[in-house]
């Protein structure tokens, strides 16, 4: 997925679903901009961000932008800050550490549980690139707890991570 097509209104559960009109116009000025004007690009999320600051997309659209700016300590924070969102949203804890299987319906298609677990798959991208690989090696292990079913392929990053692991021995 292009950088600008990852910023643009997505309606797909996992991605945070369907935002308002606001919100959508934002989305879509930033996406327009990001490859001539990332500061721009990132005015554009900051408005997107301020019209409804629970809109799960505006978290997604955020950290792949900083992702892809390789801006890896901010692309964090909006996951984690996403994370905490759509944990609020579905009613079971935020912190990752303390999910099990049972602390929500994971299997939905669609609704703050998937967002939860894409950006948890996320985070643990992040973490590897940042060079914490033990703690992304323990969010792809939650990951396998909770998702077992892996809805959201997690092992794209498993195996980013084996090779990662591979290459630095």
């Amino acid at each position: 997925m292009s950088a600008t097509n990852a910023l643009m209104h997505d309606e797909r559960p996992a991605f945070g679903g369907a935002v308002s009109g606001a919100v959508r116009e934002s989305l879509e000025s930033a996406a327009d901009c990001y490859r001539e004007d990332a500061d721009a690009a990132g005015r554009w999320l900051e408005r997107a961000a301020a019209a409804d600051p629970d809109a799960l997309a505006v978290y997604f659209a955020r950290y792949k932008f900083h992702f892809y700016q390789n801006r890896l300590a901010e692309a964090e924070t909006a996951a984690r800050e996403g994370l905490a969102a759509a944990a609020a949203q579905g009613g079971f804890p935020a912190d990752w550490r303390s999910l099990t299987r049972e602390s929500a319906s994971w299997s939905p298609a669609s609704g703050p549980q998937r967002f939860y677990l894409f950006s948890l798959k996320a985070l643990a991208f992040i973490r590897l690139r940042r060079g914490e690989a033990e703690e992304s090696l323990a969010l792809l292990a939650k990951l396998t707890e909770i998702d077992p079913a892996d809805q959201v392929g997690a092992e794209v990053i498993r195996a980013l991570h084996r090779g990662a692991t591979t290459d630095a021995a």
